[in-house]
């Protein structure tokens, strides 16, 4: 039950961290997730939001993948 709920925070962290690093690249880059309708700029801008949040949610889970080690055998998993 503990590592389920660690898995979810560090998951929901992992995503949270590249959604936001997709919205500050956005509109370092001029699109604006926040114009009103739907034009080209708000459309990329979206974009880059999914994107860095799935690639953040990836990022996470191999860096923990990376840490974790067995300990039976000392042999990273």
């Amino acid at each position: 039950m503990n590592g389920e709920w660690i898995h979810g925070v560090t998951d929901a962290c992992g995503f949270i961290g590249g959604a936001l690093s997709g919205l500050f690249l956005g509109q370092a880059l001029g699109f604006d997730v926040f114009a009103p309708g739907y034009t080209n700029s708000s459309m990329v801008g979206i974009a880059l939001c999914g994107v860095g949040g799935g690639l953040g949610l990836q990022l996470t889970r191999w860096a923990i993948r990376l840490t974790r080690t067995d300990t039976t055998t000392n042999v990273k998993k």
